[in-house]
């Protein structure tokens, strides 16, 4: 009765589990996926555990049926195997249900994970292009060779289980016995296990001949893909094992007819035998005398294969690669600049997240994501400019009312889409929204025609729990708060993005699948209510398009009025001959994704990739839509014939969502690691390896193994046009942290779309590398930046951002003061100064264009030296003056910060007030002379002491204990 009871209760948790899965795909309108995937698993599942349970449990019953008329005393004598026996024998129908039971369950589970291989073997569409070795389309190694091994290990598993048992049944019937001298067998016995041992031999001939295809998958040369070892040596070693291995299952078959072990013990010492000298021992040789010695010769033409491949494969064959000779002359660039670079964008998606939250989260319950994204949207003028964009999202009921009712009931969704120009902030340093507060205003919500401003789809790990929502009055869910204070805008869910829940059975299974029994108790559900499930966008796509690698950082965008999450989703693949292999995570892994604030990729192993598939995931009914992007990867076709009608055509996109497509990071991220080497075409040069390149570390990080990210801004490439692109750097694999190319891709969908280019820089003339211009600008700024730094406040460099710029190459460094606001709220960024490089000479200002007036049209800025002691008493006054002024101006500031709330207006008076004070203190500075002698590390106290104008400053950003105290406090 209780093992009926556990077993009603288990299937009911199983039944739920299938059934809610159902509901959700049929909700999300995918059921096609749904059942498509569980069908074939079904039947793979019943292929794979009837073949095991026929194979071995057949194997089993005739070695049982075969046992000696006579039982075990043929063959004279007791033997431990008959205390066995009698243990097993009353019990053995059961013990073979059961053990037949469990084989079929993990054999058939197995079986059914390979449903992608299968379905990929059964659908697989040529890709019209052949190999080098064997001549055959390279489909055969994608969809047919992966297929063929998985059978070949099902079969090899299913006899070598049949051996084993077989003979066990054997051992204990009587069949054969273990006696002096030798083994003792009945002739059943051995026919039998002289079948099942050819069988195997056999399978093994069959799988030396399949392995002579799996040599382009070699990583024994010096690259992935068969080298000169596998193809003179290994190759015809596995030819010629394989007739070895069908002459041995041949004795092993005349085994039959001929008693004696001698035939068997032959076959089976000269297929291993032959394995170790011709499959080991000639190769290794060939390898040791032949190839290392002149591997570059041996090795040049299968290195060609790899790099044609290999570029091929990452979709990089195309990249086009120029010299550029990075004029680093500001002098000879016109003083009016290069228009191109007016645009760029300052604000940093990686560090304004806080910013956002303590301007934009208007109350503790919404957050912004860690990271924000960077998208294009047109100003007032039409101009398409780079915009950074997040969306207000749910975190939960405040602390103290976080129940099941508010939890699942009212906090049910964020508000609102916040957006700024990255190329501009207002007078205190913040963003200049043109899209913000609850509801959302801004003229860009006007431009957009933003209707739909409500996130039951997001990011945040709220999104990661259920919600209810929908169908009572009574119980409405918080939109937003009302201004002033007087209440809370509500809602009533109206998508169709969840589960009707109205239904006895369908409270039933969803309180089991979420162990709530509120679920099916509450008052609160009627039959308009709907379950909403799976609303992180990401796992959203990858449950209803399970085939594909998600791209880690999904992003918000307007989309014909509504707020839609934009994905890339990838097909991918470890099987393209020649192309060499690497880990997905360590290709992406980069600064943004160590700190986690976007989604790190598996550590899979592949040597293919495609951007197949554009997906959106509306944030309100969380509607979910394919488009195929890359209409000529034979994947993509392959699994758009096993589920017809899911993929969508790309031409069903509307304009407005074009328009806010862009290259996805993580396959920018797999093509320049790729490029790091495979920029190289030559095999004598790839060999040498001497021009290989590797991503500079990220000059803001302390861990400068961490790598630098791409970034996303509007550029312009030599003798093109302004392009919205995702850029990179490079610097030499060995020695020095010199720039050794720049690379973008046009991100922008249109006819230049996924345009890669690298401007290689000159091999004779030192470049400075992201490293060296961090260096330069902290080491030759710091009395600037540092008396910024002072107190509470603390630097942030932003992203450090590296762009072609009137013939030369321009580094733009947002530096932002985080500053602590009132009320016990977090520190966040605010932009105070723009730094700027080009070539030997640096700059500084409020703003882009001050910055850059420096270097091309003003007095360079020189570095920070400390001051003679014997000035003259007016230069002191002047310099004494402007601290107090830069002080109280300081002060001001944070008053207006620490008021709740903070008085921005107040701020920003401030802040200019500390700007001309900042610019006097300068001023004063240049008017005295170079010092003579060595300074004192504490100004003197007589007049004619000089106070110092950058305080010691430690790395918590307080003011040292031994600087000035005026100075400290400035």
């Amino acid at each position: 009765m209780a093992i009926a009871l556990v077993a009603i209760v288990a299937l009911f948790f199983l039944f739920s589990g299938i059934y809610t899965d159902y509901l959700w795909f049929d909700a999300a309108n995918y059921t096609s996926i749904f059942s498509g995937v569980l069908l074939t698993e079904i039947v793979l599942f019943l292929v794979g555990a009837l073949l095991m349970v026929g194979i071995v449990g057949g194997n089993m019953l005739l070695a049982f049926r075969t046992r000696p008329m006579f039982g075990p005393a043929m063959f004279g004598g007791g033997s431990g195997a008959d205390r066995y026996r009698m243990a097993l024998d009353p019990h053995r129908k059961l013990i073979f249900i059961v053990g037949m039971g469990l084989l079929a369950l993990f054999s058939g589970s197995s079986f059914a994970g390979q449903w992608e291989t299968w379905l990929k073997f059964i659908n697989g569409e040529s890709f019209g292009k052949q190999d080098e070795l064997f001549k055959v389309d390279i489909s055969f190694y994608m969809f047919d060779y992966p297929f063929i091994r998985m059978v070949l290990n099902f079969l090899f598993t299913a006899v070598i289980i049949s051996i084993v048992l077989a003979a066990i049944t054997h051992y204990l019937y009587g069949g054969f016995r273990l006696q002096s001298p030798g083994v003792h067998a009945s002739r059943a016995a051995r026919i039998h296990l002289s079948v099942l041992l050819g069988v195997f031999v056999l399978l093994k001939a069959v799988a030396y001949f399949y392995d002579r295809y799996g040599l382009v998958f070699s990583d024994r040369g010096f690259v992935h893909g068969a080298s000169y070892t596998d193809v003179n040596a290994v190759l015809p070693a596995k030819t010629i094992l394989a007739i070895i291995a069908l002459i041995c299952a041949a004795l092993f078959f005349a085994g039959i007819f001929r008693p004696g072990g001698m035939l068997p013990g032959v076959s089976a010492g000269l297929l291993v035998l032959s394995a170790i000298l011709i499959g080991g021992v000639y190769p290794a040789l060939v390898e040791q005398f032949q190839v290392k010695p002149n591997q570059q010769g041996k090795e040049t033409a299968y290195i060609q294969r790899n790099i044609n491949a290999t570029r091929e494969a990452y979709n990089i064959d195309k990249t086009e690669v120029e010299n550029y000779n990075a004029e680093s002359d500001p002098s000879k660039v016109q003083k009016e600049g290069d228009a191109s670079v007016s645009g760029v964008r300052l604000l940093d998606p990686a560090l304004l997240s806080s910013t956002y939250e303590q301007t934009q989260r208007i109350r503790g319950f919404y957050n912004f994501g860690d990271t924000l994204d960077v998208d294009r949207y047109p100003d007032s003028t039409g101009k398409l400019v780079d915009h950074v964009v997040g969306v207000r999202e749910m975190t939960g009921p405040p602390e103290g009312q976080n129940n099941w009712i508010n939890r699942a009931l009212v906090y049910t969704h964020g508000y609102g889409f916040v957006a700024a120009p990255g190329n501009q902030v207002d007078g205190g340093g913040l963003p200049n929204y043109d899209a913000k507060d609850m509801p959302v205003t801004g003229p860009l919500a006007t431009t957009t025609g933003l209707r739909q401003s409500r996130i039951y789809f997001g990011e945040e790990p709220a999104a990661e729990e259920y919600i209810i929502a929908g169908g009572n009055p009574k119980t409405k869910e918080l939109d937003y708060p009302q201004t002033g204070g007087t209440g809370q805008a509500d809602n009533i869910y109206d998508g169709k993005g969840g589960v009707r829940v109205g239904s006895f059975l369908n409270r039933l299974v969803y309180a089991a699948k979420y162990g709530e029994a509120n679920i099916l108790l509450s008052g609160d559900i009627n039959s308009g209510s709907q379950i909403l499930y799976v609303r992180n966008p990401r796992d959203r796509v990858q449950k209803v398009a399970p085939f594909l690698t998600l791209d880690g950082n999904p992003y918000p965008a307007i989309v014909d009025g509504r707020i839609t999450w934009i994905l890339d989703g990838y097909t991918t693949s470890n099987d393209y001959p020649y192309s060499q292999s690497e880990s997905l995570g360590d290709m992406t892994r980069d600064a943004s994704t160590d700190r986690r604030v976007i989604a790190q990729q598996p550590s899979d192993k592949i040597n293919y990739i495609r951007n197949s598939v554009k997906a959106t995931v509306d944030a309100y009914d969380g509607t979910v839509t394919l488009y195929g992007w890359d209409t000529n990867d034979p994947l993509l076709k392959t699994w758009s014939k096993a589920f017809p009608g899911v993929i969508r055509p790309a031409s069903e996109m509307s304009a407005d969502l074009r328009n806010h497509v862009r290259y996805p990071e993580d396959l920018f991220k797999v093509q320049r690691y790729t490029l790091s080497r495979y920029h190289i075409t030559n095999p004598a040069a790839f060999y040498n390896g001497q021009d290989f390149w590797n991503v500079p570390g990220d000059p803001t990080q302390n861990d400068k193994n961490i790598k630098q990210p791409p970034y996303y801004l509007t550029t312009t490439m030599p003798g093109g046009t302004p392009t919205f692109s995702l850029t990179t750097t490079f610097v030499p694999r060995q020695g020095s942290a010199n720039l050794s190319a720049f690379m973008a891709v046009d991100s922008s969908a249109g006819s230049g779309y996924g345009r890669l280019r690298i401007l290689r820089m000159p091999s004779n003339t030192p470049i400075p590398g992201p490293g060296q211009v961090q260096n330069a600008f902290q080491s030759r700024l710091a009395g600037q930046l540092n008396v910024m730094g002072v107190g509470s406040s603390s630097l942030r460099y932003g992203n450090l951002l590296t762009l072609p710029y009137a013939g030369g190459l321009l580094y733009v460094e947002p530096v932002y003061v985080q500053v602590a606001a009132g009320g016990g709220q977090e520190p966040y960024p605010i932009l105070q100064r723009v730094l700027v490089s080009y070539g030997n000479k640096i700059g500084v200002g409020p703003d882009l264009e001050k910055a850059l007036a420096e270097v091309f049209g003003g007095q360079q800025q020189q570095p920070n030296t400390p001051t003679e002691q014997n000035v003259p008493n007016q230069a002191n006054t002047a310099i004494n003056s402007a601290i107090a002024n830069a002080k109280k101006a300081y002060e001001d500031a944070q008053k207006a910060l620490q008021s709740s709330p903070p008085n921005w207006d107040a701020y920003g008076e401030a802040q200019k007030r500390l700007e001309e004070a900042l610019k006097a203190l300068e001023g004063a500075n240049a008017q005295q002379p170079k010092p003579s002698a060595t300074p004192s590390a504490t100004p003197s106290a007589t007049p004619s002491a000089t106070p110092s104008v950058s305080p010691s400053v430690t790395p918590s950003g307080s003011p040292s204990p031994t600087g000035s105290q005026a100075a400290g406090t400035s």
